[in-house]
């Protein structure tokens, strides 16, 4: 089954999208990010005290989880909500068993933290002349910029129709 979080964390690196066959119907679309959840709290003088944490894979089962996976950058700060479990298989060198905790989430959030701009277009409002429709431009403190794909409002207007939080196993 699982146990329910909301956890808060940092993405340890670039996203991985993975497409699966679906016999006759559309393929299914998995993102797949490592992420790091910490346990810091505040320190008393305006800073926060590290307490540990861990690192941990998160699934997200989506239709636009190729679209998704250029957004989400190394270092972002985002919150997962979702189903904690243990994942097992075994090792293919070793032949032993491996298990290792996994979040199978429902909804992954970017918050604003590390984020020094971004900029939306195709929203009905005027788009800058160097950007192509149906494109961001974001930017980490990092000072990588990025074009990320942004859905049209058509796209927008089915958004939820196609969300399967059916996980095959």
């Amino acid at each position: 089954m699982g146990t329910p979080v909301v956890w808060e964390g940092n993405v340890g690196n670039a996203a991985e999208h993975r497409s699966f066959a679906n016999g006759n119907k559309d393929p299914r679309h998995m993102l797949r990010l490592n992420v790091m959840f910490d346990n810091s709290i505040p320190d008393g003088q305006g800073g926060y005290k590290d307490r540990g944490g861990f690192w941990a894979n998160v699934e997200w089962w989506h239709q636009d989880a190729e679209r998704f996976a250029a957004l989400f950058q190394k270092g972002m700060r985002v919150v997962v909500i979702g189903r904690a479990i243990m994942d097992s298989w075994t090792d293919k060198q070793s032949g032993q068993e491996v298990s290792a905790l996994k979040v199978e989430a429902s909804r992954i959030a970017i918050l604003p933290h590390r984020i020094e701009h971004v900029s939306l277009s195709g929203g009905g409002g005027q788009r800058p002349t160097n950007q192509p429709q149906g494109q961001a431009r974001s930017q980490t403190s990092g000072g990588q910029a990025q074009n990320v794909p942004q859905p049209s409002p058509e796209d927008m207007r089915h958004y939820g129709e196609g969300f399967d939080d059916d996980i095959p196993l």
